[in-house]
């Protein structure tokens, strides 16, 4: 019996022998520390972070002997936390590690037994430790002193609830490129210590991974699909061995016989083959007569050595023949014809919208049944290009066709000054500079150009237009404003038809009342103004927040997006999400919304209650999509389980997926779910930078000029100075590239500087002044802001004030004591300028975007200075909030002030000319002015002279053209502005100009020149 048992040994291992020698043992790998804490000070690339500072770690190195194992010297790392959202500590390394040979990552932590869990990550691939794929795992602090935790990385899994813009999406944890690691600590108060954080084992032998060019083949009847087998040896090197692939069409909703012809067998990479190498397997559909929904035919991969590919091909017989289908039929048939074949699952998952790097594998895109997907600010493609963009996002899109129904994603970004989020795009100046322009013809051709680049990157939904009204200047959100007055922002809507009718949803955000909460009432972090409270009546609210969403309605906008903030009637503070009456009651029934409403991110949660209850109160109020983001299992799963058990009504779901399906028929994505990249060359074009550089330069506002020291002469000596003369990030503030945006030469552009370089003689620049002022003409001192979105921007958070920097102060003293200058105020609001007796020229330049060439144009008389105030600009912060209309009104400059570098009687001479083209009305108008423009009634510079004649006929003029149909706002914007250079000259009752402003955009042109008429006595 022995001796038998030890023949079988023999003939076993005879037979093994040539398959283990084939698979060699990899060499025991020595162990790799990554941090040791062995310093004075807490190490390069090691730092805390958090939701707000108080929610920062703080972080010491102080001395740990009693660690075990610890020599006597040994010191540790001592996190003390009180976090109230999110906070931790990571380090960062600063070039890429390969932990590929190793069994498992490792550290040392000393706890408190608090019953806490703690969970850390590690940071896999990417272009940067900020954007890797991170895999998490975790632990709990369940007993007091030392502990080492050690984790194998086949344990760890990919975080679901984030992931950085920019990282890669495989799911795959490759370790050959790693950027670090984070501790994420709990929202709690405590103390860890840490120590030795290291890489221990040996990793087993990796096998060879099988992959194919895509996961999902949609074929039609009678079709075929070629899928390519793809091996890639975990070193790169060739196959050392013989490698048999095995492969079967397995069990799908398609009939094997009947649709399609089942196929088995054998694919074989013989030993020298390389990594990458590829070999085909080809499926065949047949046609059975019927109209019928998808159905699938999974392909299984599998061989011994082997590692299948992370998401298994599926080949899908698209579906056919059936009415939502045709798109010869009208909208309203084919939702119908869709929703009747929907189940409540399909029915809820297209109301969810996941952000896309939540994803735990894209093939949730089709198990979860998802209507959307976005990306949020800072969430982008690994490469970060047009055609990166496109592809990920045709990725998204071809995991829809493996479901029965094929609907189509609407995937949305939040594209608010161009296509901001993609490097190398064109970036507009934010609202708050196209609201000083005061061109709806302008704004919409930005419309235009953004729609043009969100779409060729395969984008068909934008989150803009915000369509606040911005009453507090200490609003983080202030720049996203187009202005105070709901007037002026009314006529900004124009931005919904540029990019409307070039085929990219808008989103009129956010409703309603965002810009009126009070100071001092957020509960979101330490945010004090953002996501706060609205105290207001129902009639303030409809006139000055309601008024801009009413013209948005007009103009057919798709979607709304509601606020995260509350208002309150004097009932107390109801949150937007929750706002039944104003949902409802007031959009979609007062007003006649027909498109749908997407909620905030991840805006349901504020609302009191539990899950279920934020969930059910939502929809029922009457949100149709939820921007989850993270939390798409739960948010499915909830919804679902709200309307079995009755408490969200059938008719609200089919009303919502209704809406939904509308938009996506109208955008014509059933028929071409993919990116259209006829168009992505335009992206960051000539053509397209240069509307982008005209609303710069128009935005541009002109506060001061004492002496007419602008435009410069272009043979000047010009002295430049200031934190923001040459930095692309500064210039174009937030939401640029990432969330918060960010200084630096983050995207391709022209800054400041640059532009002035290109037209002056001679150019020196200084950043901090320190350099030689003497021998130059004129200095040029370029001040502000650095960049911040959101809460983040709050005064009071952080300490965030509206002065200028003590180095920004510096160089004004510095450079206007030495020679005549110019102050260009780069910023998203009003800031407070201190002493400006000595600054012979002010120009507000707000964020302008990528075209600083914009910003150089009226400045050295290319064009004129045209820009209004969209904002009231404060003395002082005690009389913030100020606002046109308001009753004590006495600011440093009104809303509506804007000097203009133009001559006035060539001006009105133009708009005379265009006004005799028009009607009757328009034809009498001209006429009128043809009397003002008399010489006598000028000067010699074409200024106003007889100022009672000149006003007296415009009027006239102004009270034809309220009945005229031809007249153009630009029209009698250049006759109102001739009444307000003459008011402005005269350097008084501010309130009456202000007010006057706001009769121009309210379309009330006689009353803005009396007014103005008024205001110059």
């Amino acid at each position: 019996m022995f001796r038998s048992r030890r023949a079988l040994w023999a003939a076993a291992l005879a037979l093994l022998t040539p398959l283990l020698t084939t698979q060699p043992a990899p060499a025991a790998a020595a162990p790799l520390t990554i941090t040791d804490f062995e310093s004075d000070g807490v190490p390069a690339g090691v730092s805390a972070w958090g939701n707000d500072a108080a929610s920062t770690p703080a972080l010491t190195i102080e001395p740990g002997a009693d660690r075990p194992e610890a020599p006597a010297t040994n010191r540790v790392l001592r996190s003390v936390y009180a976090i109230s959202q999110w906070g931790g500590w990571s380090h960062d390394l600063t070039a890429t590690q390969d932990w590929s040979p190793y069994e498992g990552f490792s550290f040392w932590v000393k706890g408190t037994a608090s019953g806490q869990k703690i969970f850390f990550e590690i940071k896999d691939g990417g272009g940067s430790a900020g954007a890797s794929e991170l895999f998490e795992s975790s632990f709990t602090d369940d007993a007091a002193g030392w502990r080492q935790v050690k984790v194998p990385f086949a344990d760890f899994t990919r975080r679901t609830d984030y992931q950085p813009g920019g990282a890669p999406t495989d799911g795959e944890l490759d370790l050959v490129a790693m950027w670090g690691y984070s501790m994420r600590l709990p929202a709690a108060q405590g103390t860890l210590l840490w120590d030795q954080v290291e890489l221990y084992g040996t990793a087993p032998p990796r096998p060879v991974r099988l992959s194919t060019a895509r996961p999902v083949y949609p074929v039609d009847e009678k079709g075929q699909a070629e899928i390519g087998v793809t091996i890639t040896t975990s070193d790169g090197a060739p196959l050392p061995a013989d490698l048999a692939v095995d492969y079967r069409t397995g069990t799908g909703t398609a009939t094997p016989g009947a649709d399609y012809t089942a196929v088995q067998g054998m694919l074989t990479f013989p030993a020298g083959t390389a990594s990458g190498a590829t070999q085909r397997i080809t499926v065949r559909t047949l046609r059975d007569g019927q109209d019928e929904v998808a159905e699938t035919i999974p392909v299984e991969l599998s061989g011994a050595g082997t590692r299948p590919p992370a998401e298994p091909p599926v080949v899908v017989i698209n579906a056919h023949g059936l009415p939502y289908l045709n798109a010869r039929k009208p909208v309203k048939e084919r939702v119908a014809d869709l929703l009747g074949r929907m189940t409540l699952a399909e029915k809820v998952g297209q109301m969810t919208q996941a952000e896309r790097g939540a994803l735990a594998k894209q093939s949730d895109i089709a198990g979860y049944l998802l209507g959307s997907l976005l990306s949020g600010g800072g969430s982008t493609p690994a490469r970060n290009t047009p055609e990166a963009w496109a592809d990920m996002i045709d990725g998204f899109q071809l995991q829809t066709r493996r479901t029965r129904l094929q609907v189509p994603l609407i995937y949305g970004v939040d594209a608010v000054h161009g296509h901001n989020n993609v490097v190398g795009a064109t970036i507009f100046p934010h609202n708050v500079g196209l609201g000083a322009a005061r061109d709806p013809e302008l704004v919409e051709r930005a419309g235009r150009v953004t729609a043009d680049e969100v779409r060729a990157t395969g984008i068909p939904w934008d989150f803009a237009p915000c369509l606040c009204v911005s009453r507090d200047d200490r609003w983080g959100r202030a720049y996203e404003s187009f202005g105070e007055d709901p007037a002026l922002v009314s006529r900004m809507a124009t931005v919904i038809d540029g990019l409307q009718d070039h085929g990219v949803l808008a989103t009129a955000k956010h409703y309603v009342g965002d810009g009126g909460t009070a100071y001092g009432s957020s509960t979101s972090g330490d945010y004090t103004i953002d996501q706060g409270v609205t105290r207001v009546s129902r009639d303030e609210l409809e006139r000055v927040h309601l008024a801009p969403f009413k013209e948005a309605v007009r103009r057919g906008v798709a979607t709304v997006m509601p606020s995260f903030s509350s208002v309150d009637f004097g009932e107390g503070p109801l949150k937007m999400h929750a706002h039944d009456e104003l949902i409802n009651g007031t959009l979609k029934g007062r007003l006649g919304f027909k498109g749908f409403v997407i909620s905030d991110w991840q805006a349901i949660d504020q609302i009191p209650g539990d899950y279920p209850s934020d969930v059910r109160t939502s929809v029922n109020a009457g949100l149709d999509m939820i921007m989850v983001p993270y939390a798409y299992p739960q948010f499915t799963g909830t919804l679902k389980a709200e309307v079995e058990a009755g408490r969200v009504p059938m008719a609200r779901i089919d009303d919502a997926v209704a809406r939904i399906l509308t938009q996506k028929f109208r955008l014509g994505l059933f028929e071409r779910p993919y990116a259209d990249r006829s168009g992505i060359d335009r992206v960051g074009s000539a053509a397209h930078r240069a509307v982008a550089r005209a609303a710069a330069a128009k935005s541009q506002v002109l506060l001061k000029n004492d002496g007419g020291l602008l435009p410069l002469r272009r043979d000047a000596k010009v002295y430049v100075a200031g934190s923001n003369a040459d930095d692309i990030g500064n210039q174009s503030g937030g939401w640029t590239i990432t969330w918060q945006g960010s200084s630096g030469p983050i995207t391709p552009g022209t800054t400041i500087l640059d532009a002035i370089r290109s037209r002056a003689a001679s150019v020196t620049y200084s950043r901090d002044a320190s350099a030689g002022l003497a021998g130059h003409d004129v200095g040029v001192v370029v001040v502000g802001e650095t960049p911040y979105a959101e809460g983040q921007g709050d005064v009071g958070r952080a300490g965030r004030t509206l002065e200028l920097s003590a180095a920004d102060r510096a160089a004004v003293d510095r450079v206007c004591g030495a020679m005549k200058c110019v102050v260009l105020v780069v910023s998203g609001r009003p800031m407070l300028l201190g002493d400006l007796s000595g600054v012979a020229a002010v120009v507000a330049s707000w964020l302008p975007g990528t075209e600083g060439d914009g910003v150089a144009d009226p400045l050295f008389g290319a064009v004129p200075y045209t820009g209004r105030l969209p904002f009231t600009w404060f003395r002082s912060m005690e009389q913030v909030p100020i606002n046109v209309g308001d009753a004590s009104y006495d600011p440093l400059f009104p809303y509506g002030w804007g000097l203009r570098t133009d001559r006035a009687r060539d001006r009105l001479k133009a708009a005379r000319d265009e006004l005799a083209r028009g009607d009757a009305p328009a034809r009498a108008a001209a006429a009128t002015l043809t009397l003002a423009l008399s010489g006598r009634n000028w000067d010699a510079g074409g200024s106003v002279r007889d100022a009672r004649a000149v006003l007296g006929a415009l009027g006239a003029a102004a009270a034809l053209l309220e009945r005229s149909k031809s007249d153009s706002y630009a029209v009698d914007d250049a006759v109102v502005s001739v009444a307000r250079d003459v008011a402005q000259r005269a350097g008084k009752r501010f309130g009456l100009q202000a007010a006057a402003d706001h009769e121009l955009a309210s379309g009330d042109l006689t009353r803005a020149v009396d007014l103005l008429a008024q205001a110059a006595r």
